[in-house]
């Protein structure tokens, strides 16, 4: 007999009563402030007219009030449809008209689309209290319990509807699979709506743990501040965020992500060289690995950090536990006895799967087959049923009869240690012999990426016919909403522009340029130094009158004395000083203060220093407390020694040197750029 999730909560209540059940930041729901919730949402929910049996969406939220309205509408009966925080209008009125809801719980402004969608504060929703008790009927085990829309990688949007037993075996799966705790205090920084977020989310409450909502994948300050204010036991994240967390928290990652006692990957799957990686850095932290979807929850489970130590299995993809069955089929639906070169389709059955596509009986019919979930996903499976993924069925590529799968090129490339991170997809033969041939996007690491370096590398490595005929370099590789890699947009680019990439070696050093703070010994070559200054002499001038000056100083005495003189100036004017670690050089752009453009050539030209200096793999940082402290003693009389005439400014003092390590990846603002057109 199954448990409801909502009968659960009411008996935690009464054994978890203070014990906190959702937390965001400084609000917090008790399991038993949680229950009261619940009880007061459905009766407002029952005023509003929601009934039995009603689909009803809303914006899934990363806050308290999302997990009590999931509730809330569970304990009346209707059927929970979650919807994207950041859908667009379009979507959510799309999704809105295809399960035919009475009412959508939003707050954010849908644009014209407002009626259609019969808008109702989810925030008033939240605090209103309805007037009468409800009472709860359990829901038999094949009631519809959820909806989740998902658009796989092609089409609108369908709905795939959860019963209230896969749900069950889905949230069970995921204890078993993992091996939650009901001590655990699990960091949650993923959207809501998502299947992997919500089976997380579903887990630790049935078992009384407490969840901690986090808004966004990439936060690396947030996730440090939640490990201090809640001590989380453990996190879940997608594979990108794991390099996106490592280059933000650089020196400090194995520091701050080694305090969990687990990090479950999931909503893709860990490259060969993170899984490596992350059991290197983090001894102390069980790293798994889950694969799973909309349509079946958490199915397949790997102990990364125990298969990295026996090395066997380390690329697989996880595998099954009792309940769950897995097979490899053919083209014609038949089952085969899979291996590394002869793969098959993936196939699933178990309690945990979906019932269908809401209003799509023909692909559902194309889906399940005998009770068979037919996935797109191209598999093997070994000797002792773990299972290994090689990609989509529709990316693997097909070079003159042979098959490549991406991921297997992906793993191998992704060893090479000037690469950030790649994506290999198959584009017509230019030759017109082979049919398909294997092409690699790259994000260069650090400016010295070299493509016939990792030619030669991957060729040592594997078949000849396996190795990309190009390698294409970009900045970053664009990413879907739960930021898997999007191979169509690489398709498309590759149509456009073939191997000549919008992303020139110009835009590429760009776009990749951190600030470094922290420096090798290694001293610059003078004569790439006169280059590098060269560069910024260059920049534009203001009416082109020039009047700016560039000091060049490598002493590592005068470095110190500028250090110290800097150091005690701001002390004494309260100036914020930072990032004077060890620099080989420090130039020293100064303009005349007379100068109305002053500033601005000396930012263009301190702009292309370090651009340049990026170039040939060559760190820096823009120092500025001089601009500020030009008068100021000590700083006054260094300056003067050093040349500086006295009525300029010293606008920025850019501090070059080779990184010790990447820089800190900032996220960047988004919506900052509007076109007019």
């Amino acid at each position: 007999m199954f448990t409801t999730l909502v009968s659960r909560i009411d008996s935690l209540s009464a054994i978890y009563p203070q014990k906190p059940a959702v937390i965001f930041k400084k609000d917090t729901l008790t399991y038993k402030e949680l229950n009261q919730k619940i009880h007061e949402i459905a009766s407002r929910l029952t005023e509003l007219g929601v009934k039995r049996g009603d689909c009803v969406p809303f914006s899934a939220t990363s806050k308290p009030e999302t997990a009590a309205l999931y509730l809330a509408l569970q304990y009346v009966g209707a059927a929970v449809v979650f919807i994207d925080k950041n859908a667009s209008p379009a979507t959510a009125a799309y999704i809105c008209k295809d399960c035919s809801a009475k009412i959508f719980f939003t707050d954010k402004p849908l644009h014209g689309y407002e009626r259609e969608c019969n808008v109702y504060s989810l925030k008033r929703v939240y605090t209103e209290k309805g007037a009468e008790t409800v009472q709860y009927i359990p829901p038999a085990e094949d009631d519809l319990a959820e909806m989740i829309y998902t658009s796989g990688t092609t089409g609108e949007p369908k709905g795939c509807m959860l019963s209230y037993k896969a749900v069950y075996h889905i949230w069970s799966n995921t204890i078993n699979g993992i091996g939650m705790r009901d001590d655990e205090v699990v960091l949650l920084p993923l959207p809501l709506n998502h299947s992997f977020a919500l089976r997380v989310l579903r887990a630790a409450l049935y078992l009384g743990a407490t969840v901690v909502l986090q808004n966004g994948f990439t936060f690396a300050t947030e996730i440090e501040s939640n490990l201090d204010a809640f001590h989380c036991t453990a996190i879940a994240i997608v594979p990108a965020s794991v390099e996106t967390i490592t280059k933000q928290m650089q020196d400090k990652f194995a520091e701050i992500m080694g305090r969990f006692r687990y990090i479950e990957v999931g909503a893709g799957s860990l490259t060969v060289e993170q899984r490596k990686r992350l059991v290197r850095e983090l001894p102390n932290t069980l790293i798994m690995n889950t694969w799973g979807s909309s349509e079946s929850g958490g199915a397949l489970f790997l102990n990364v950090t125990a298969e990295v130590k026996k090395k066997e299995k380390i690329a697989a993809l996880g595998r099954p536990l009792d309940g769950i069955e897995i097979k490899a089929i053919d083209e014609d639906g038949k089952t085969i006895q899979s291996s590394k070169d002869h793969p098959g389709r993936m196939a699933i059955r178990g309690d945990m799967r979906m019932s269908g596509y809401w209003h799509k009986p023909e692909l559902t019919e194309q889906t399940i087959k005998d009770g068979w979930l037919l996935t797109g996903d191209m598999i093997y499976i070994d000797e002792d049923g773990y299972v290994f993924m090689l990609g989509r069925a529709d990316d693997i590529i097909n070079v003159g009869g042979e098959k490549v799968a991406p991921v297997e090129v992906e793993n191998i490339a992704g060893e090479y240690p000037y690469i950030s991170e790649c994506a290999c997809i198959g584009v017509p033969d230019p030759e017109g012999v082979l049919g398909s041939v294997p092409v690699l996007f790259v994000v260069p690491r650090n400016n010295k990426f070299s493509a016939d370096d990792l030619n030669k590398f991957i060729a040592a490595r594997t078949e000849k016919f396996k190795v990309p005929v190009r390698y294409v370099e970009m900045a970053e590789l664009p990413r879907n909403a739960m930021k898997k890699i999007d191979r169509r947009a690489l398709k498309v680019q590759w149509e456009k522009y073939g191997v000549n990439s919008i992303i020139n070696d110009t835009v590429q050093t760009i776009m990749s340029r951190r600030s470094i703070r922290k420096f090798t010994e290694q001293p610059i070559d003078k004569e790439l130094l006169k280059v590098i200054a060269t560069a910024g002499y260059y920049a534009p001038s203001g009416q082109n009158m020039q009047t700016w000056k560039f000091t060049i100083i490598t002493n590592k005495t005068v470095l110190e004395r500028l250090k110290g003189a800097a150091h005690e100036a701001a002390k004494k004017k309260n100036v914020h000083f930072y990032g004077w670690e060890n620099p080989q050089v420090i130039i020293l752009v100064s303009n005349d203060s007379r100068n109305p453009d002053g500033c601005q050539d000396a930012s263009c030209a301190a702009e292309n220093i370090m651009l340049t200096a990026w170039s040939y793999g060559i760190g820096s940082v823009w120092l500025n407390p001089l601009m500020t402290l030009r008068k100021e003693e000590p700083v006054q009389t260094v300056l003067d020694d050093l040349g500086i005439p006295e009525n300029h400014i010293v606008w920025s003092a850019v501090a070059l040197g080779y990184p010790v390590a990447e820089g800190l990846l900032l996220k960047k603002k988004e919506n900052v750029i509007e076109w007019i057109e």
